[in-house]
């Protein structure tokens, strides 16, 4: 599981999407996310503007697993 650092309370997930080069621009998260299976903390998930918080867990079908850290 790989550990990705925020900075802010949370991040959005077409944040996230971006910060990890699933995607190139934030427009691209809607049409990601209808393709590519993804759960946060277990839980199928489809809106980009989930906010993440430290400690809460990402598996994307194909790519990882993720885990939100706070700054180190």
């Amino acid at each position: 599981m790989k550990k990705i650092p925020i900075h802010g309370e949370y991040i959005t997930l077409g944040q996230f999407l971006k910060l990890v080069d699933c995607i190139q621009t934030g427009g691209q998260a809607k049409f990601f996310l209808q393709e590519h299976p993804v759960q946060v903390n277990g839980q199928p998930e489809t809106r980009r503007g989930r906010k993440l918080y430290v400690r809460d867990t990402i598996a994307i079908e194909g790519v990882g697993e993720y885990v939100i850290t706070g700054p180190t």
